[in-house]
């Protein structure tokens, strides 16, 4: 097998997400980094995006967990965006994601959290 890997940077969503009063009420940004390894012998030969991962189906899927869950924490957002990939896409042997919630600490510029999960 021969992996390589398809990123997404800064997938921007607006979403209920957050413990306090008014994160549950008001959408924020946030933003996915999607990271998925998968072996591009296949598609690189047939040059058919049904042997790959479509990215744009991705961000959809993604994008639609989000803004349905209305999540607390951001880690619980990644375990779940991580296991969406997995799940859907077969041919993805590794999923990492790290989520961006710039507004979570006024004094930071950002606060990220990261996971990651294999086959």
């Amino acid at each position: 097998m021969t992996n390589g890997t398809i990123e997404l940077e800064r997938l921007e969503i607006d979403c209920i997400v957050g413990i306090l009063p008014f994160e549950r009420k008001t959408p924020q940004k946030i933003f996915l980094d999607v990271s998925m390894d998968l072996d591009f012998m296949v598609p690189a030969s047939s040059e058919d995006v049904s042997d790959t991962v479509d990215y744009t189906a991705v961000a959809q899927e993604l994008t639609q967990l989000v803004k349905e869950r209305r999540y607390q924490l951001i880690e619980t957002m990644a375990v779940e965006c991580a296991d969406l990939v997995l799940e859907r896409h077969a041919g993805v042997s590794r999923a990492a994601i790290a989520v961006h919630k710039p507004a979570a600490v006024p004094q930071a510029r950002d606060t990220v959290v990261r996971f990651e999960r294999r086959r």
